[in-house]
């Protein structure tokens, strides 16, 4: 241990309460920060892999063609940059050859063609505009999270039996049915179609639970009367994060609108990052507050220990010396309050996740989410330590400048 390491422990711990104060500041700070993080990403994780898991990472949609007209005013995009208009045609009229060169590609890892559209459904008295989406059960089942969302009857009914439908939890409850029972979906010719509810979903969105409904797609072609077998396909890829290079690449290579979920999910993503933000600058000013409390306590180390640090100047200690012992007072200060608030952060995180809620607007879930990310804890430490170096470096530069000859003999 070095002699400046060893004074400043001693000075450290004559002034044992003060220590404890300081340290208790900078504990809970860090762990109220990782903790917040872990709950406001928790449930922004959520979020992402259930839209992900519902809707894919990647859709193709609606062919286009340029349209070329000089005399009227381009477009602008979100960027400012000048694009051409387009023409857009609903539908996609060779699905099963886009699939089959999308499939080269490294990034994708399944795809699945989807007919979608808006009817009304019946069960009983009860009426809901729904989401009608026409799949390939086994496509569909390798492209999303189908299987895993089934809370009540079994896929293979559905997949086995075409005059089954797959209905969203929240539009179970409303329509006020369950599995085996009968729903009839409104065609476009005002004739009602009967299906038999053979599996009831949760995507934990309320948006998809409160709408969505599953047939098969040739079934839903007939009904919608649609000319087209797909008016959509979606992607699952090996990285999510890649979507947008992969959109961009789509739209060039297949001349048909593609967007990824960051591009589709643009404003809620928005609002998680923002409401991230909020809590982490709040947090932060608990480390700030330990910060002051920090350089309260070694400004009055240094008023305390003016007669000894005279002393050590006179032994030969340069300023530098001098500077690191309270450096290293904030050093130690920083180490084991960063530690201890990490422990305690992990343990807060635990127990709110824990905690039972009963959330049933946008996200549906019964606990508290959170995320476990070790990049919280390397967040909350490197705030802690810039906090509470700040708060020792003013101190420390204060206690290298003090005159030893003139201070032992004001000390006497």
């Amino acid at each position: 241990m070095t002699p400046p390491l060893y004074i400043a422990l001693r000075f450290l711990t004559h002034r044992k309460r003060a220590l404890l104060l300081s340290l208790s500041g900078v504990v809970f700070g860090v762990a109220i920060f990782i903790c917040t993080q872990a709950q406001t990403q928790g449930f922004a994780r959520y979020f992402i892999d259930s839209t992900i898991g519902s809707n894919g990472a990647l859709v193709i949609k609606s062919r286009f063609r340029p349209r070329y007209e000089p005399l009227m005013v381009s477009a602008k995009s979100s960027k400012g940059k000048t694009v051409g208009r387009r023409l857009y045609f609903e539908g996609i009229t060779n699905a099963n050859e886009i699939m089959r060169v999308s499939r080269q590609f490294s990034n994708v890892v399944s795809c699945s063609p989807v007919l979608r559209g808006t009817v009304s459904a019946r069960a009983g008295f009860e009426n809901a505009t729904v989401d009608l989406y026409g799949v390939d059960p086994a496509l569909h089942a390798q492209t999303t999270d189908i299987l895993h969302q089934l809370i009540d009857g079994n896929f293979d009914d559905f997949r086995n039996n075409t005059s089954s439908i797959i209905i969203g939890s929240r539009l179970a409850e409303l329509l006020q049915a369950g599995v085996a029972d009968t729903v009839q979906l409104l065609a476009p010719n005002g004739e009602y179609w009967r299906f038999t509810v053979a599996a009831i979903a949760r995507a934990g969105i309320g948006s998809i639970d409160s709408t969505r409904v599953y047939s098969h797609a040739r079934v839903a072609q007939a009904l919608l009367q649609q000319p087209s077998g797909a008016s959509m396909i979606i992607y699952k890829l090996r990285n999510p994060n890649r979507a947008p290079a992969l959109a961009s690449r789509f739209e060039t290579l297949f001349q048909h609108s593609a967007s990824s979920w960051q591009e589709r999910e643009e404003s809620t993503l928005q609002l998680f990052l923002t409401l991230r933000m909020s809590v982490a600058i709040t947090v932060s000013l608990i480390i700030l507050l330990a910060g002051f409390g920090i350089f309260n306590v070694l400004t009055m180390s240094v008023l305390a220990k003016i007669k000894e640090i005279a002393i050590l100047r006179s032994m030969g200690y340069r300023r530098i010396d001098i500077s690191s012992i309270f450096l290293w007072q904030g050093a130690l200060i920083a180490a084991a309050g960063s530690l201890l608030g990490c422990l305690l952060g992990a343990s807060m995180t635990w127990g709110v996740s824990h905690i039972p809620i009963r959330l049933r607007g946008l996200l549906y879930t019964n606990y508290f989410l959170v995320t476990w990310d070790w990049r919280h804890y390397v967040f909350a430490t490197l705030l802690a330590i810039l906090a509470v170096f700040i708060a020792s470096y003013v101190p420390a530069r204060r206690a290298a400048e003090l005159p030893p000859v003139v201070t032992i003999r004001g000390s006497r």
